[in-house]
């Protein structure tokens, strides 16, 4: 289960809020966001719903962010919401 006040489940929900966004404004199925950038389409589905597993937030790899930039037409830091503070482990 997730905690809430872990700054990387808001990070993780923004992100795929902004992959949501970018593809409805191309009038893109998920299907094919999915295809083009090399994903299953249930794994893209759980990036926009900000979820690795339900109750895990995402956590895609560096090689499937730039990916669905180039396929969504996106500068990379658009697609990317602010980093949060306090995710790091032992700071």
């Amino acid at each position: 289960m997730t905690d809430a006040s872990d700054p990387w489940n808001e990070f993780a929900r923004e992100f795929g809020s902004r992959l949501l966004h970018a593809r409805a404004q191309r009038g893109l199925s998920q299907e094919h966001v999915a295809h083009a950038a090399g994903l299953a389409t249930f794994t893209y589905r759980k990036l926009e719903r900000g979820e690795s597993n339900p109750g895990t937030p995402a956590n895609p790899r560096l090689r499937t962010i730039v990916c669905l930039a180039e396929v969504l037409e996106i500068p990379l830091p658009d697609l990317l919401p602010q980093p949060p503070e306090g995710i790091a482990p032992g700071r």
